[in-house]
């Protein structure tokens, strides 16, 4: 497995590959990677000759007061996981490659961004949106793969290629959990003991709604009190947000009808989780 620190050599790379007609997988990451980042990395594999999987923790889609800083990296193990995978080449650029400077041109998400972390987090999809572009141009990917946790992101970064017309199919693949509900993220490493036999509440109060929607209920804000509930009751974590938007335009619903996401965001001592649903309501 190889690995390519200069976007030079990375664009070199996949140009001689794509002349000899080879399909590439891009599975964009910021690295500490879990069985969701894995499970992107083994469809890739299914999917195409090459895998390329970049690791990259992108400073322009961190808050001033958002965790940069103290962000979980290991590379090492990065590199054994991903290698256990059959990934062929590990992007791994330092900042100063990505951006030399500060970009001239920056990339301003105009919509699906009023809601959800994109409310609570006004600019990060700018950021999210610069840095794919980037790797799409540099990677030219056929397919590029992203968990469905972030449905928020494939959402606007569907609109971004559409948009800018690139070349690259747009592959979601379903979100990982543990055992006990919890959805794989790499921010998991900072909950507290407690706080991990609490945090599984937040999928299990969105699958208990999506009985509760099962058995007829439509109204959107019972739904909503019903997930509040719930996490306030049995966790430690303070609510960011709990929201019912239509699926992928992400516009508000009275009643629960068509596809739909069930989203929230809860911040604990040291980590913010978010996790979703999308449920199709005939």
């Amino acid at each position: 497995m190889k690995v390519i620190k200069s976007i030079k050599e990375m664009q070199a790379f996949v140009l001689h590959h794509k002349k000899q007609g080879k399909s590439i997988g891009l599975v964009p990451t910021m690295g500490y990677l879990h069985e969701g980042h894995l499970a992107l990395a083994e469809q890739a594999r299914k999917d195409n000759d090459l895998v390329i999987m970049s690791i990259f923790v992108n400073p322009l889609q961190f808050g001033p007061k958002e965790d940069l800083s103290t962000y979980p990296r290991d590379f090492n193990r990065d590199h054994s996981l991903a290698e256990g995978k059959n990934v062929d080449v590990i992007f791994y650029p330092a900042a100063g490659e990505m951006y030399p400077q500060h970009p001239s041109i920056l990339m301003n998400v105009n919509d699906r961004t009023d809601v959800l972390c994109g409310e609570s987090r006004p600019g990060h999809f700018d950021g999210v949106a610069l840095v794919v572009s980037k790797l799409f141009n540099i990677a030219q990917p056929d397919r590029a793969y992203f968990g469905r946790k972030d449905a928020q992101q494939i959402a606007v970064i569907d609109l971004m290629v559409a948009d800018y017309n690139f070349p690259v199919e747009i592959i979601s693949v379903d979100t990982i959990r543990e055992e006990n509900g919890l959805a794989m993220s790499s921010r998991n490493v900072h909950l507290t003991a407690s706080e991990r036999e609490q945090a599984p509440v937040l999928y299990q109060s969105l699958a208990n709604a999506r009985t509760l929607i099962s058995e007829g209920e439509k109204d959107s804000e019972r739904i909503i009190a019903f997930i509040r509930g719930e996490i306030a009751e049995k966790t430690d974590g303070e609510i960011d947000y709990i929201e019912i938007y239509s699926y992928p335009e992400l516009k508000t619903l009275v009643e629960l009808e068509g596809r739909f996401i069930i989203a929230l965001a809860v911040k604990f001592s040291k980590a913010r989780l978010i996790d979703n649903i999308i449920i199709t309501n005939e």
